[in-house]
């Protein structure tokens, strides 16, 4: 189904919808499973607490290819992407976020993190253990296009940070240069570059193309737990803290009336039961008390930020994705 027959879908569900207020919450791409359970927990507790019935539309994909959309004119209630960037982007470009929308909620406004991992075959048969085998010849790996997946730009960046850690055989520090050219090694391993994550765990689990997958950390567990015995989860040395953050899409919500819903919807992300339903799904949960109840469940790694590393994600956007930039040097 095309992109803007998914939109049209979507909205006519919203349209003929009984419920008293429907949300569309613009996400992207391996945040499915999450929002199914997510929108009823919401739908109930905000129906208890108000006595109006509500229903949220999802939309899915890319999650700069999203942002697209949502510039375009898709009528996003609520955006949940992949990255800031992606944001920013919507708020730049189309004036529909207001500015400063990341201080709105707590944590930048990412009620939840993840982090990049390894999805291997059954028995590892290459034996893949951290970023720098996926650089060694003979290995195919997969990962989506860092144009249109932000899921794709962490695990960029994952790589780039990585290489950024690794003392040079002449004993000299790693520089950009050292890193661009490990991270161009393994770019030159990609077999398929997908626009999305879920394209790609589809290339690499039902077309079977590839050693390794790239990808996110919740990706990774509904991969390995949906076909037993087939896959395994390698966590590499060092991975970046991704942080996907979620925002209110002020122009659509107060044309439609449906800011105070919106809000509301958002903000059970961060609650208790929210982030429970974040854990279940492998998302690194904020609050606290339900990180440390799920603690065995996530695998130690050193992580570093964008921030850290790369100067913010205007930064890392400027000097790596956008036309021109180290991506675009590497892939030709």
């Amino acid at each position: 189904m095309s992109l803007l027959r998914s939109i049209a879908v979507a909205v006519m569900a919203g349209t003929l919808s009984a419920a008293d207020i429907t949300l569309l919450n613009v996400s992207y791409d391996p945040t499915r499973e999450l929002y199914s359970e997510i929108n009823p927990a919401f739908a109930a507790k905000y129906t208890k607490a108000t006595g109006k019935s509500i229903e949220i539309n999802q939309s899915h994909g890319g999650s700069g290819k999203q942002a697209r959309g949502v510039i375009d004119g898709l009528q996003a209630d609520v955006v949940t992407l992949a990255l800031a960037y992606d944001i920013d982007a919507i708020a730049e470009k189309s004036k529909l976020i207001d500015a400063g929308w990341q201080a709105r909620l707590p944590n930048n406004s990412a009620p939840y993190t993840s982090t990049i991992v390894f999805v291997v075959r059954n028995g590892n048969p290459k034996q893949i253990a951290d970023w720098g085998d996926l650089a060694k010849p003979g290995i195919k790996v997969v990962t989506p296009n860092p144009k249109t997946s932000g899921g794709a730009r962490w695990n960029y960046l994952a790589a780039w940070g990585w290489a950024l850690r690794q003392p040079q055989p002449d004993g000299k520090p790693a520089t950009d240069a050292t890193a661009q050219a490990f991270v161009s090694k393994l770019f030159k391993n990609v077999a398929v570059l997908d626009t999305g994550a879920r394209g790609s765990s589809i290339t690499f689990t039902e077309r079977g193309i590839g050693d390794v997958f790239i990808s996110w950390e919740n990706e990774a567990h509904l991969i390995v737990q949906g076909n037993p015995g087939k896959y395994a989860i390698v966590t590499p040395s060092v991975s970046i803290l991704a942080e996907p953050p979620v925002a209110v899409v002020d122009k659509v919500v107060d044309k439609k009336g449906t800011r105070e819903a919106a809000k509301a919807y958002l903000e059970f992300l961060y609650t208790p039961e929210g982030q429970e339903i974040a854990a279940k799904h492998h998302y690194r949960p904020r609050d606290q008390a339900v990180a440390e109840k799920h603690k065995a469940d996530f695998a130690a790694v050193t992580l570093f930020t964008i921030d850290e590393v790369f100067g913010g994600w205007a930064k890392a956007q400027k000097t790596h994705f956008n036309d021109g930039g180290t991506f675009d040097q590497i892939s030709n």
